[in-house]
């Protein structure tokens, strides 16, 4: 039975830097990883929670809407103590 590798879609590779290039599929318990257009490849297994991220356009941009986020700033009156 041929094994089913699906595109990760937004997912930027370590290696090269090219997104929408990532493939990931299971097989035996272990998950794989790998980029299309260089040679990036990764396994781990199933159990392993510990795998990083991968660096996607939806987690960017969290990143940098946490990092422009507006404070707001309360200005005290020095003569309401």
């Amino acid at each position: 039975m041929a094994v089913q590798k699906r595109f990760i879609a937004g997912a930027v590779c370590p290696r090269c830097g090219e997104m929408d290039r990532i493939r990931a599929w299971e097989q035996h318990g272990v998950r794989y990883r790998d980029c299309v257009s260089c040679d990036f490849f990764e396994q781990a297994a199933i159990e392993d929670d510990t795998a990083a991220e991968l660096e996607t356009r939806v987690n960017r941009e969290r990143e940098e809407q946490q990092r422009n986020a507006i404070q707001t700033v309360r200005i005290l009156d020095p003569g309401s103590r």
